[in-house]
């Protein structure tokens, strides 16, 4: 199983960007999705979470309203919608996906892959 996160760079605060997860290996179509965050000297944070199916999202507060996670099935791919950045949002960015039927709430769940992470900088 592989992920390769990409989308990230350098935005203006108020700007956007879209974060890709590409993901391969699989041997089932179900797998849930979250993207995370480490900010420089900060916990990683888990923000949003898309379920199995793609039926079901859910987002940490900082980020709902101005992200939006959805999955492509036929590209296996997951994206993160960033609008309106802060220089808050500034952090590097992780996907995992964790096989299995999953819904709701999953940003606590132990997910056992993961990408590379790409990083994020939103200057003001």
């Amino acid at each position: 199983v592989q992920l390769q996160a990409s989308g990230g760079g350098l935005v203006l605060a108020g700007g956007s960007l879209r974060l890709s997860c590409v993901a391969s290996g699989f041997t089932s179509d179900y797998y849930a999705v979250a993207w995370f965050r480490q900010a420089p000297g900060k916990a990683r944070e888990g923000i949003a979470c898309i379920s199995s199916t793609g039926g079901s999202t859910y987002y940490e507060s900082s980020v709902s309203g101005r992200f939006t996670i959805s999955r492509d099935k036929d590209k296996n791919t997951v994206y993160l919608q960033m609008n309106s950045l802060k220089p808050e949002d500034t952090a590097v960015y992780y996907c995992a996906a964790q096989p299995g039927y999953y819904s709701g709430n999953l940003l606590d769940l132990k997910f056992a892959h993961w990408g590379q992470g790409t990083l994020v900088t939103v200057s003001s």
